[in-house]
């Protein structure tokens, strides 16, 4: 029995390093389902999804939603710490509980409390080891603790650091698209100015931000619960918005090169297929994203009216509905997934960025 215990608590340390390892310090995805961090993620998510699902949409929804990403980072953290003190505990159990223990005979209780103090490196003194077994198991614990210690204070700055780079070109796209974004206001936008050249620009840098959500997000898939500053804003609706501007260009707009277009949304659209596998957001293939014909002559129309219009005809029409059919399936698996809206193509008539709004008024800004 002592053995198998023993056993036991050898496969559970290992798991747990194991599991650690993949997450903090391997820089790739992790295909396996039966891991610790996925079945903390998976157990803990749709319970809180469920609740957030009961809160009229707005900024209560979103300000509950934000609590999730840290909560349940922190969650995983105790989750690794209390699993290595378990393990480890259970070695000393498997050893014969041979502690000094001045308050009676050492047991369980006493192996775990061993444990906490030797993982945390608190060095109490009052429960001790006293045979060479229990003195090396002692030793690499206490090693162990200093290590995940470690680890962890180097893994938040370096996710923090990911969140931050992520979300600059979102905030840069509220005065460009509108909020939230949209792919027609965006283009009407530069097409008003004047500057519709522009784009190549605007696209290659969202291709770079493309590029580095997925090797971010892949590396360290916790960042995707991370929620936005502003209501209207989210990573996946970016993404998505990024994605309709690309089709919109591919299919022809005036005086919009199709070249960065091109490159764009290859990697964006790269990337929404890699984290919905990575989240196992299935795609619906035969539901994308509704866009009905009245919508399209409206988005036309809307396109038209600011100078750049789109390219029309069977031809036009049939490629645009393609492109649409590679991307948004699984950008509305991945918002479905997270309880990220996806943006709308046409904005709200009444529709007002956020960088024009204030605490104090609805709207202090001079309009775009």
């Amino acid at each position: 029995m002592a053995v198998l215990i023993a056993i036991c608590a050898i496969l559970l340390i290992l798991g747990v390093l194991w599991d650690a390892f993949e997450t903090v310090i391997l820089p790739r995805r992790v295909t396996r389902r039966l891991r610790l961090t996925s079945l903390v993620y998976r157990f803990t998510w749709g319970p809180y999804l469920m609740v957030a699902r009961r809160i009229p949409h707005g900024s209560r929804r979103e300000s509950f939603l934000s609590f999730y990403g840290p909560l349940a980072l922190i969650l995983l953290l105790m989750v690794w710490a209390g699993s290595l003190i378990m393990g480890f505990a259970l070695l000393h159990w498997a050893f014969g509980s041979r502690l000094f223990d001045p308050d009676g005979s050492a047991g369980f209780g006493t192996d775990v409390y061993m444990s906490g103090t030797t993982f945390f490196t608190l060095g109490l003194g009052d429960v001790i080891p006293r045979t060479p077994g229990e003195r090396v198991v002692t030793v690499i614990e206490a090693g162990m603790g200093f290590g995940i210690l470690a680890l962890v204070i180097s893994y938040l700055p370096i996710l923090y650091q990911a969140f931050s780079r992520r979300e600059v070109n979102i905030s840069l796209l509220d005065a460009r698209a509108g909020s939230p974004p949209s792919a027609v206001e965006l283009l009407r936008r530069y097409g008003q100015s004047g500057n519709i050249q522009g784009l190549e620009n605007l696209l290659q840098s969202w291709e770079t931000w493309a590029a580095e959500l997925m090797e971010s997000h892949l590396s360290y898939p916790s960042l995707a619960y991370f929620r936005s500053q502003h209501e209207h804003q989210s990573w996946v609706a970016g993404l998505a918005t990024i994605l309709d501007v690309c089709a919109l260009v591919m299919v022809g707009v005036d005086g919009a090169s199709t070249q960065p277009a091109r490159l764009t949304f290859a990697m964006a659209r790269h990337a929404a297929v890699d984290l919905s596998q990575i989240f196992y957001a299935h795609p619906d293939m035969n539901d994308p994203h509704n866009l009905r014909p009245v919508d399209i002559a409206a988005l036309r129309a809307a396109l038209a009216e600011a100078g750049v219009p789109l390219r029309d005809g069977e031809e036009a029409n049939h490629k645009f509905e393609k492109l649409r059919g590679m991307y948004e399936p699984y950008v509305k698996a991945l918002g479905d997934r997270l309880l990220m809206p996806l943006p709308p193509w046409i904005p709200p008539a009444n529709a007002i960025d956020d960088w024009q709004t204030s605490v104090w008024q609805h709207a202090d800004a001079m309009p775009v």
